[in-house]
């Protein structure tokens, strides 16, 4: 049976193990997930020029906003592996309905957290220990960032349902967009030009929610076109259907939890346990932060693709294939990751002179990046597998290791680092950092390993004859 939904079709004799299928459908994820990076990237570089202060800020209200928004992100992954599931079952109709099962998930999800999160925001940076003038900057970008998730909902949906359905050209193009979008709107409005006002930090957060926007434009367009609805009736599966709501859930909540911890939450330890010794050792973390944030994309974008596939090949019934396109992608990441370590450890001075001339934050950065290339290796494994079992629907583990790296390896072993080893200073936190991900990495190695993840069906409520939804494949 040829595959319509796919970019490469099986019928034309493509090897879905080979690194040709597996470049292909990464590739256009991999721009996807840079683009996104380079928003934040962008508006921490233009927000860098108007001083240290607001470089500071930039960072922990990134990361406070990524707490409700990284949980969503997570929970959202979910779509992907249902949808590829779907897919490889033949199911087409099904895979629109869990994407509007999503975004109205979402949308009820971020409007709660406006409410309730816009007033706590000054307590929020308090409890954090910020300088006061810093914590005014980060409460005024928060807030604004807080109103962009509510429309990044759609992106987000959008970016796994595409994948899901192996078409993620079509989230390339539309987050490109909204990249361009972004960056010409961060210039405008962070520093006043052509005749607007200069709105500096709080221009660079209206700069994200005008870029998310354009994206989200397309994105739905796109969704909604004839096309997409033909094959996958788009526009006849916007119902509430509370079978698929469970479903994403079981599998998202973990997920979601897990991917908050493992960047938001991981985050808040290594900034609050680093912040304290001043607003230039948090400028350096932000801009290390920042490094590795847009280095790891290209790895976050190919385990992204690995879930669709190894989630199409499990529906189709054939998890064998699933192991070996997992051992393609492994060994594309770990080079890839090598090599960023690499080039951390050469050009770590002339990478912290591009953020700033202030010689205590350059000093302090360059010796934090021989530290993060130690762990690039163990980085690029910890993703690869957590793209697979994710694939599987093995989430709850996920969660409890990124759990345990983050609370326990980061947290607890981060403060008895700078307790016990206080002539450390800022290097303490972040050796625990690399500790963190190297046992992560190592544990989801072994996870893989056990073939666990094989006995996983997802869809056993509806062998047990419980109902999801009525509506054939048409």
């Amino acid at each position: 049976m040829t595959d319509k939904s796919s970019l490469f079709s099986s019928a034309g004799g493509e090897d879905p193990t080979s690194l040709r299928y597996m470049l292909k459908l990464a590739a256009p994820m991999v721009v996807t997930t840079i683009s996104f990076t380079i928003m934040q990237f962008v508006d921490r570089f233009m927000v860098s020029r108007l001083g240290t202060d607001a470089l500071a800020a930039i960072l922990p209200a990134g990361l406070v906003s990524f707490l409700p928004s990284g949980f969503a992100i997570g929970a959202i992954a979910s779509l992907n592996t249902f949808v590829s599931q779907s897919l490889g079952r033949g199911e087409m109709k099904e895979c629109s309905s869990y994407f509007w099962q999503v975004v109205w998930m979402g949308a009820a999800y971020f409007l709660a957290v406006v409410v309730l999160m816009w007033p706590m925001a000054p307590w929020i940076f308090k409890m954090m220990g910020q300088p006061d003038n810093v914590a005014k900057l980060e409460v005024l970008y928060f807030r604004i960032i807080l109103y962009a998730h509510v429309l990044a909902v759609i992106n987000w949906s959008a970016n796994q349902f595409f994948m899901g359905i192996h078409r993620p050209i079509i989230t390339m193009c539309a987050s490109l967009c909204g990249q361009i979008v972004n960056v010409l709107a961060n210039y405008v409005l962070i520093f006043g030009k052509f005749g607007f006002p200069r709105m500096e930090i709080a221009g660079a957060g209206w700069g994200t929610f005008i870029g998310i926007t354009v994206a989200a434009a397309i994105n739905i367009a796109v969704f909604l076109s004839r096309r997409i609805n033909t094959e996958f009736k788009s526009r006849h599966t916007l119902g509430l259907d509370f079978g698929k709501m469970y479903d994403l859930l079981k599998v998202g909540l973990p997920a979601g939890f897990g991917l908050m911890v493992n960047v938001a939450f991981w985050g808040m330890i290594l900034v609050g346990l680093v912040g304290r010794q001043g607003k230039e050792v948090l400028a350096a973390t932000s801009a290390v932060l920042s490094y590795g944030g847009l280095s790891v994309m290209p790895v976050v974008g190919i385990a992204t693709a690995l879930s669709a596939a190894v989630g199409k090949t499990i529906g189709q019934g054939r998890k064998d294939l699933a192991a070996k396109q997992t051992s393609v992608c492994l060994r594309i990441g770990v080079i890839y990751m090598g090599l960023v370590g690499v080039c951390f450890f050469v050009f770590r001075s002339e990478l912290m002179a591009f953020w700033s001339d202030d010689p205590k934050v350059m000093e302090t950065g360059a010796n934090i990046l021989i530290c993060a290339a130690a762990y690039q290796v163990f980085y690029a494994a910890r993703i690869i597998y957590s793209g697979s079992l994710r694939g599987a629907g093995d989430t709850v583990w996920l969660a409890v290791v990124s759990g345990v790296g983050a609370a326990l390896i980061l947290g607890l072993g981060g403060w008895l680092v700078v307790k016990l080893f206080p002539q450390l200073g800022y290097m303490g936190p972040w050796i625990a950092a690399a500790v963190s991900i190297t046992a992560v990495g190592m544990a989801n190695y072994w996870r893989f390993k056990s073939n666990r993840w094989m006995k996983i069906d997802l869809f056993k409520r509806r062998t047990l004859g419980i109902a999801v939804q009525d509506g054939a494949v048409q």
